[in-house]
């Protein structure tokens, strides 16, 4: 596939597809906020600096170094979007659990992903605004679609501020009520995210299929440069091994559902930006599994 091609490349939903994602969107917030409880930040008064470091980590290094690495490979421009949204979104549970797995410390990282979660309701759309512009490619780009990065603010801003407000006030007052309802509503918003794209793009697959190798080959590098911030934060840190490898994990697992939530709903399905979040999605369980082992054999 030539470069142009995948720039032009939109999955375009019609009227019933797109308020099928806002409904993904908010659910998907929705059933974070509800594995939020105050418990999960109890390490802010006895680690803060540990947790201060974790999250600036996560909003600035990170999106920082996508932007040094997009500078350095100079990618397409819908590539460079799709990294540069992933880079903004916040950690998700799946972090948490291959901490528990690698023996990591796993209260650190359920409170790095409810920082960063919580934070992400207006961290995330401005470090996607502030990225993409800077980048003038992408920048031209989103100016052929007539992106409005005020308007994009506003509307990301309230669709996800809304249902964590909302999702927070139940797990705080109701825990037991919202323990059984995150399980079914991240369900639904699982099933419904997974039947958009699939909506969404199947017709675009064919033409999606031959840019694979060149989207894999970014993916990879982003994602592996993703880890290494997480290594580097923690031993700069000096702090003990458990915590540096939930560092490692909360930086390298990013929520890419989010991300492509976000490029098909605000981005007018720029194909290539979200076949970059799709791919991610599936690659950090595979680099996740491999630094996994590695520690445990380390062990």
């Amino acid at each position: 596939m030539e470069i142009e091609t995948l720039d032009e490349l939109r999955i375009v939903l019609d009227p019933i597809g797109q308020f099928a994602l806002a409904i993904a969107l908010m659910l998907l917030m929705f059933s974070i906020a509800l594995s939020l409880h105050p418990q999960n930040f109890a390490a802010l008064l006895q680690r803060r600096g540990d947790l201060v470091a974790g999250v600036l980590a996560q909003v600035v290094a990170l999106p920082l170094a996508t932007f040094c690495l997009v500078m350095l490979l100079r990618p397409p421009p819908s590539i460079a979007l799709g990294m540069f949204v992933v880079a903004s979104c916040p950690g998700g549970v799946v972090s948490n659990y291959f901490t528990f797995l690698a023996r990591g410390n796993v209260a650190y990282s359920v409170s790095l992903t409810g920082a960063s979660s919580a934070l992400a309701a207006i961290l995330t759309p401005f470090l996607i605004v502030m990225t993409s512009q800077a980048y003038a490619p992408t920048a031209m780009l989103l100016d052929s679609i007539d992106f409005r990065p005020l308007a994009f603010l506003a509307q990301t801003t309230i669709l996800l501020v809304v249902p964590l407000a909302i999702g927070m006030l139940v797990a705080s007052r109701h825990p037991g009520f919202a323990a059984v309802l995150q399980r079914r509503v991240a369900r639904v918003g699982t099933v419904a995210l997974v039947a958009v794209i699939i909506y969404g793009a199947a017709s675009f697959l064919p033409l999606l299929l031959p840019a694979m190798p060149m989207l894999v080959m970014y993916t990879t590098l982003h994602n592996a440069a993703a880890l290494t911030i997480g290594a580097v934060t923690g031993l700069l840190l000096r702090t003990d091994r458990p915590t540096r490898r939930a560092l490692v994990f909360e930086l390298g697992i990013q929520n890419s559902g989010l991300a492509i939530v976000i490029l098909l709903a605000q981005f007018q399905g720029l194909g290539g930006a979200a076949a970059v979040a799709a791919v991610w999605s599936l690659w950090h369980f595979v680099a996740g599994s491999i630094v996994l082992l590695a520690m445990r054999r380390a062990d």
